[in-house]
């Protein structure tokens, strides 16, 4: 039998006989592995491409045909396709001429996708007739039977109803429901379906993937692109199998390849450091086995190969079980994740990214084994078998590269972080990371010295790591390389919000609703009024004006500023003291005083130079003018507030007239308002904005990185913490002997963990520090002049660098501590 096969022997055997070693060596190769797997499985089950949501859109017709309203003119090519109005009075085409453009054998059968009122709750609707072939699959039913006849629909079961209630849309009949039916990538959605609907109209809002009415298409021959062009003359936006374009090809640029390099080195530094020193307490266990090996004629390859084997069973059965349980995981994750709100489509799985975690997986099973296996095949034979522990020799110029290292990485470091992206602030930081794992056998043997000024528990535990300190580095790494990641990307997010929040702007205050009339006669804008002012009864409106020249044509007068360090243009308001107050919030006597004797009131103080504001008069149909008004700075109602107020005598002195056509109320249109399309059956001209404030929160998945820290930094502590304690067994059994009470023996374990983590995670946070603060300048910048945002999230920060040693100490302080006595070799 040759030497590998005896190998995979003993190791399978070792495995049987350390279960609980296994799982854990198991455990933490196996976790990185899971994890990854099922995020890719999920991003890709939740990911449905063009093809993947035809059946929803098409259920087994050929094509679908969308009417776009009249006058548009559409364009649709293998590149994309564009439409807007084209002014032109070509009547919509009807069934028959749609039959003759695709051909003889076409069946048609009608729909229309809208919404439907249901009091003041609006929900997507579609009419069309699911019994027939051709919708098969659009809508799977889950309770009931499909409608059949008038007034009879199916909705979804977002809408939490059952078969037989009523739906009372207003203005028309009720509505009963036959069925609850499922749409196949979107649980979440609202809808009803049925085949005599009372809809409202959508042509304001006409999406030919959205909303519009058409024809699903049963054709005799594929609608391709050369069939395309006249469906579009004739108004129809065509979506067929034949003209979705098939999966890009893959390119592997430079970018990519760098992160990738960076990430597999991440993940296989990270496995190796967790299943490090777990691999290390097999090797202590089976020092005596190995030496009775060697003693027998066993040759330094051979006791290598044996603990490789070790290795490779653990990382291939810990990917075996890992690997199917992150598919698994990913599948199920994308179900609830789409019953939350989003997408999803069939079971996915990304199979070359995930046999290649797989891979990286058995890779870091071995690796981590690798360091043991070299001990194995130095260690002392004659020392071994008299019970002498082995001596603990380091390597002089592995300091010293720690350090090149290190000054490598930062270097890299500060210039990666003037480059775009940031894939190249990872890099770097995988350089500095390496540094510190290189440095930190030397970095315990400095803190050592602390030792002799500890209280005996606390000393004990910190000497039994320096002398421990092959098993010692690799856990203090391993924490540090959690804790610097961890601490990166809090640092990283932190700053994009708050850059965020700094780069919002307004020019008017948070709860505003502004009411806009473009180009239009004063009879269409006294009637938008009307219909504004019963549309918002006991709402005061402000009025605001519009500058027009002395041809009628529209001008804007607008100005820049530097704002969060991005050039910014404005449009000043023209109005009076009540739109002042609106803006402002309050009544304040100066702005009002300036704003009478005809000067602007700007709320940007740098836009002001010289007591005179800069404005740019711009139109589409007449040539543009410099203008400079006197001005003064005033303090606006918000905190990001800008903008500028115009008094209408100024306007009117620099040549141009003033009329009304803006609208300014405090109010918050509900979620289901219809005010703007109420507005736009006056006029389409008309505009309707609410001003919401700044409403992005910071980043949940910082907690989540959070809690997968905690695994990993609890985790690896534990794992030394129980090799620290098998090491100092004699020295445990010494002190129950001479009565040391259980609350010593926990605190020495406890110690140790603390130790561990403690320092794992101070050096993390400085690596981290620096790494996120690198990461802050591509992710906050957008250009020249525009200055990165660096904020810290201290709660987190104290967290990870505070809360999670006290947690790997507290979970240390319960680890069984009491050991039968033994005799002990003098």
């Amino acid at each position: 039998m040759s030497a590998g096969l005896v190998a995979l022997r003993l190791a399978r055997r070792n495995v049987r006989r350390s279960r609980g070693r296994s799982a854990l060596i198991m455990t933490m190769i196996g976790l990185p592995v899971l994890v990854i797997a099922a995020v890719l499985t999920l991003v890709q089950t939740m990911e449905v491409d063009p093809r993947e949501g035809l059946v929803a859109e098409l259920g087994t017709a050929d094509a679908r045909l969308v009417q776009a309203p009249k006058g548009t003119v559409l364009r649709q090519q293998p590149g994309g396709a564009s439409w807007h109005p084209g002014g032109g009075d070509a009547a919509a085409a009807g069934s028959a001429e749609v039959a003759a453009l695709l051909g003889p054998g076409t069946r048609l059968i009608p729909f229309n996708a809208a919404v439907l009122r249901l009091g003041t709750e609006r929900v997507d609707a579609l009419e069309t007739d699911l019994r027939d072939p051709l919708t098969s699959g659009m809508m799977t039913l889950n309770e009931g039977r499909l409608p059949a006849a008038a007034h009879e629909v199916v909705v979804t079961p977002a809408l939490g109803l059952r078969p037989g209630a009523l739906l009372r849309p207003p203005g028309a009949a009720p509505l009963t429901v036959v069925g609850v039916a499922e749409h196949p990538h979107r649980p979440t959605l609202r809808k009803v379906v049925g085949p005599d609907l009372p809809l409202a109209s959508m042509d304001e809002l006409w999406s030919p993937h959205e909303y519009g009415s058409g024809w699903l298409a049963g054709t005799a021959k594929p609608v391709t692109w050369a069939g395309v062009p006249a469906l579009n003359k004739a108004g129809l936006y065509v979506t067929s199998p034949a003209i979705i374009p098939g999966p890009r090809p893959f390119l592997l640029g430079v970018e990519y390849t760098v992160g990738l390099g960076a990430m597999v080195i991440m993940v296989v530094l990270e496995t190796v450091l967790l299943a490090g020193p777990a691999f290390a307490v097999g090797l202590r266990r089976r020092r005596r086995e190995l030496a009775e090996i060697a003693a027998q004629g066993g040759s330094a390859r051979h006791l290598r190969t044996i603990v490789l084997a070790d290795g490779l069973v653990l990382g291939g059965a810990a990917t075996i079980v890992a690997g199917p349980l992150g598919i698994g995981a990913g599948v199920l994750g994308a179900q609830v994740a789409a019953r939350w709100g989003g997408q999803v489509g069939p079971a996915d799985v990304p199979w070359t990214p995930v046999l290649g975690v797989a891979a990286l997986g058995l890779l870091a099973g071995i690796m981590a084994a690798l360091v043991p296996a070299v001990q194995a095949a130095r260690q002392d034979t004659v020392g071994v078998l008299a019970g002498r522990a082995p001596a603990v020799a380091d390597r002089r110029g592995w300091p010293l590269l720690g350090v090149v290292l290190v000054l490598v990485g930062l270097g890299a470091t500060v210039v990666a972080r003037r480059q775009p992206g940031t894939v190249w602030v990872w890099a770097a930081a995988v350089l500095v990371m390496i540094g510190l794992v290189v440095l930190t056998p030397w970095l315990v043997r400095f803190t050592g010295r602390v030792a002799p000024r500890l209280r005996l528990p606390l000393r004990m535990s910190v000497r039994d790591a320096v002398r421990h300190r092959s098993r010692t580095a690799s856990a203090v790494a391993a924490v540090m390389a959690v804790t610097a990641t961890v601490v990166a990307m809090g640092i990283g997010a932190q700053s994009a919000f708050m850059d965020r929040r700094n780069a919002y702007t307004s020019a008017r205050p948070t709860g505003t609703l502004a009411i806009w009339g473009g180009t239009m006669a004063d009879g269409t804008w006294s009637r938008l009024r009307a219909e504004a002012v019963r549309q918002l009864p006991g709402v005061p409106l402000t009025a605001g004006y519009q500058a027009n020249d002395a041809q009628g044509r529209r001008y804007a007068l607008r100005y820049t500023v530097r704002w969060n360090g991005i050039r910014t243009r404005r449009t000043a308001a023209i109005g009076d003291q009540a739109l002042l107050r609106l803006l402002q919030g309050r009544h304040d006597p100066q702005a009002a005083a300036a704003l009478a004797s005809g000067k602007a009131v700007v709320f940007d103080a740098a836009a002001v130079r010289d007591g005179k504001l800069v404005l740019r008069a711009g139109s589409t149909s007449g040539p543009p003018r410099k203008l400079e008004v006197p001005a003064v700075v005033a303090t606006p109602a918000a905190e990001h507030q800008g903008g500028a107020l115009l008094p209408r005598t100024l306007v009117e002195q620099a040549g141009f007239s003033t009329v009304e056509r803006q609208l300014y109320a405090m109010y918050r249109p509900s979620a289901d308002s219809t005010l703007g399309r109420d507005l736009a059956k006056v006029t389409p001209r008309v505009s309707v904005a609410s001003e919401d404030g700044f409403s992005h929160v910071p980043s949940p998945g910082l907690w989540g990185w959070l809690a997968g820290a905690l695994v990993l930094v609890v985790g690896g502590t534990l794992a030394a913490t129980r090799l620290a304690a098998a090491d100092m067994r004699p020295e445990r059994s010494t002190m129950m002997a001479i009565g040391a009470p259980p609350g010593t023996l926990r605190m020495v374990v406890a110690g140790q963990a603390l130790y561990i983590s403690g320092l794992g995670a101070l050096v993390g946070l400085g690596a981290g520090t620096v790494t996120g603060v690198a990461l802050s300048r591509p992710m906050t910048t957008y250009g020249a002049g525009d200055p990165a945002t660096i904020a810290l999230p201290w709660p987190f920060l104290i967290a990870v660098v505070v809360g999670l040693p006290v947690l790997a100490t507290t979970a240390a302080l319960i680890t069984r501590t009491r050991l039968p006595l033994a005799p002990r070799p003098l």
